[in-house]
């Protein structure tokens, strides 16, 4: 076997330690060997598919087993190119002892105890040898499903970081406690149960059980329905959720991404980068990352909704049923007859013919997509209406390009604008008071606006919903047009077919040629389907699962563009309700069951294994000032550094001073407003951030700049808390 020219691993400086040899031997000569293989396949790939290429054509049968010879050869080279040895996942450890106990039939990752790895594709070498297992295959549900509540037969578990073909970066989850010390490569939770080993008291042994118990609860729990997962700050909740979404995708065949798929929705973009980072490393690729905003085309520069209580009046769920009777109003068939003229004679469409027409469209079709088959419809009265000589398909043919007709369509239903519809709610009141009838004159007044376009937030969820009640404004022009491709195509086929039967000149002998007299036959050959297509958006669904992070800060009204996108109402929801900006007094279940949500369980995490115990005692009673039942977790860990209180002058020298102590980790400037870069060190490893902004994320250091500008009330209470608890190592206020 030829070894690999250069290591599997391109590890930065910063992470020497994972670089030991004790560590990624063996992981060297395994993607040797699977290198080598690949190399094999390809290259045997490649030689019979340039064999299949020049081998004759044919006729008939042969012709048509060449090409799909052709093609399959063609299909596997390409899934083998669009990986090289990232076509690994990762790798997983059999515990010997687990091995032992389960027997021969019991749930064991495999046979011995070497390291099983883990792959997009199964791979074996020449001599049968698994090199890769496919992650599909039950063998591989230990890799993905292993917790350390359920380790199913697993000592551990390492994930790998690839990047341009090498791996930058490894974690190992450690689920045997015997394997933990002295690791260099654990991962956050299995580092943390390893710094807890010298002192683990029956207090901790039963706080570590309770950490396993309910993560891998939370983990496993079916998809029905919605799964909330509350806890406060340092709970792992969001962690939680992600194993979760590598769990359910790998064991819910309903969640496949040809049934829809997974949509993953966060807070903000930074969020949204971590999230990115973590799910491939969970083996998962393709799930849809976003956030609110950008579910709809305006929303990557609507800007904050400066009037609270307008705010709180679009926050409403009502405004679907605003949209719905602001479409309808486009909707009204006309009240008199419409005559109809062409080559041959007139004919008349009564108000009752165009109330059929109009009723045409199926359940849930889009205003505009609908046009084409009140069209139809329309079409199919005129010339039911027609008693002349002409061939029927003639006169539909001549209806369907009578300006005239059109002309009144559009007068009737007309193709809309979801821009068009929500600016005109905020600039039209009798449009307004006649689609929202329960709002007052004071509230019709407030919601007017100088610039109608000008969106905010709190626009979106209307805007969703108009675009997706309008639909496609292009579709019923791009309908027209595949419909005109078919008809010239279906007369270029029969005039080849018909020539091919009466030249007698190629026949295969297999009856080929005989099957050509059939109209089945010349029908099948003519793809209807193949014309253009819109643009997809990835974004609009329907999703067969959601995860929304940080759900505590949506309105009802954003609610409802998920829900949109979940027809089979299966969510995970991760939040706490004690940061909630604006306040959350209901129970998750009263909230979600409001917004839609029948099937509701709530899962609740109340241990704090990140953030130290020092600064959760600083923290608390700020949020307990304003929110007396808040469900603050408790934390475990103690690092022995108090909260610091500095001036505001001494931010750029403390900084300075904590980057030159400390070779690794991130630091976050916390304040109103973001703090100028030029008062910060330059250097990637500090930020500035908004409150708002740093939801969800952690930090080493944070440093709280003057948390009295926050504000008065919830909002201020929460802001400072949330601020004060991104810290996973040392706090800093100044003021």
């Amino acid at each position: 076997m030829r070894p690999l020219t250069t290591s599997a691993f391109d590890l930065p400086d910063r992470l020497h330690a994972k670089a030991d040899p004790k560590l990624i031997a063996d992981d060297e000569r395994h993607f040797a060997a699977i290198a080598h293989r690949l190399e094999q396949l390809s290259a045997d790939l490649s030689q019979r598919l340039d064999a299949a290429r020049k081998a004759p054509a044919g006729k008939g049968r042969r012709a048509v087993d060449r090409d799909q010879e052709v093609r399959r050869l063609t299909v596997r080279l390409r899934a083998l190119r669009r990986f090289g040895l990232d076509l690994c996942l990762g790798r997983m450890l059999p515990d010997p002892s687990a091995a032992d106990r389960a027997g021969a039939g019991g749930d064991s990752a495999g046979d011995d105890v070497g390291p099983v790895y883990v792959g997009r594709q199964g791979l074996t070498d020449d001599t049968g040898r698994q090199l890769l297992l496919d992650w599909r295959s039950p063998a591989a549900a230990p890799f993905f499903g292993a917790t350390h509540g359920n380790p199913m037969g697993l000592a551990s578990r390492r994930r790998y970081r690839w990047t341009m073909g090498r791996i930058s970066d490894y974690w190992d989850e450690v689920f045997a406690a015997d394997a933990l010390d002295g690791h260099a490569a654990l991962d956050d939770q299995s580092a943390f149960i390893a710094s807890l080993g010298g002192h683990r008291s029956d207090r901790m042994r039963d706080v570590l059980a309770t950490i396993a118990a309910d993560q891998d609860a939370i983990i496993r729990a079916g998809s029905a329905g919605a799964l909330v997962v509350d806890g406060g700050p340092g709970t792992g909740k969001t962690v939680v959720a992600l194993h979760r979404t590598a769990y359910l995708r790998y064991h819910d065949p309903r969640l496949g991404q040809r049934r829809g798929g997974v949509l993953f929705v966060g807070p903000h973009r930074p969020y949204l980068a971590y999230v990115a980072d973590v799910l491939p490393h969970l083996g998962e690729d393709d799930v849809q990352t976003c956030t609110l905003a950008d579910l709809v085309a305006k929303g990557a520069t609507a800007t904050v909704e400066p009037d609270p209580e307008v705010a709180r009046i679009k926050a409403s769920a009502r405004w679907e049923a605003a949209v719905e009777a602001a479409v309808r109003f486009y909707e009204e068939p006309p009240s008199t007859a419409t005559t109809v003229a062409t080559g041959w004679t007139e004919l008349t469409l009564t108000p009752d013919d165009w109330a059929d027409a109009f009723a045409a469209p199926g359940p849930g079709v889009p205003h505009n997509e609908a046009r084409e088959q009140i069209m139809a419809e329309l079409l199919t009265i005129l010339v039911g209406r027609y008693e002349g000589d002409e061939p029927d398909d003639r006169v539909r043919a001549a209806l369907e390009q009578n300006q005239a007709l059109r002309t009144a369509l559009h007068r009737a239903w007309p193709l809309l604008d979801a821009a068009d519809i929500v600016a005109d709610l905020w600039s039209v009141p009798a449009y307004l008071r006649r689609c929202a009838p329960w709002l007052d004159p004071v509230e019709i007044r407030l919601l007017q606006r100088t610039d109608a376009r000008a969106w905010t937030v709190a626009d979106l969820p209307l805007l969703d919903a108009a675009r997706l009640r309008l639909g496609d404004a292009r579709a019923s022009e791009r309908e027209r047009r595949h419909r005109a491709e078919v008809a010239v195509e279906r007369v270029h086929r029969a005039r080849v077919i018909d020539d091919l039967l009466d030249a007698h000149s190629y026949d295969d002998g297999e009856g080929v040629l005989a099957m050509l007299y059939h109209q089945d036959l010349r029908e099948t050959l003519i793809d209807e389907t193949g014309g253009p297509d819109a643009d997809p958006d990835a974004l609009a669904g329907p999703f067969a699962h959601i995860v929304v992070d940080e759900a505590q800060e949506l309105t009802d009204a954003q609610w409802q563009m998920l829900l949109r996108r979940c027809p089979s109402r299966s969510f995970t929801i991760v939040g706490d309700r004690a940061q909630a900006r604006h306040g959350f007094t209901e129970s998750w279940p009263d909230r979600l069951r409001r917004v839609g949500l029948e099937r509701v369980e709530v899962a609740t995490l109340t241990v704090n294994y990140r953030t130290p115990a020092e600064i959760m005692a600083y923290a608390e009673p700020v949020i307990r000032a304003a929110l007396p039942d808040a469900n603050v977790p408790t934390s475990i860990r103690h690092s022995g550094i108090p909260v610091a209180h500095r001036p505001v002058a001494d931010l750029r020298p403390m900084l300075e001073t904590w980057l030159a102590e400390h070779a690794d980790g991130t630091a976050c400037v916390i304040g109103v407003a973001p703090v100028d870069a030029d008062a910060l060190p330059a250097t990637p490893r500090v930020r500035s951030s908004t409150p708002e902004l740093a939801k969800g994320l952690e930090f080493d250091l944070v440093v709280v700049v003057d948390p009295a500008s926050f504000g008065d009330g919830v909002t201020g209470a929460v802001d400072r808390y949330v601020a004060m608890t991104r810290a996973t190592g040392r706090l800093v206020v100044l003021t």
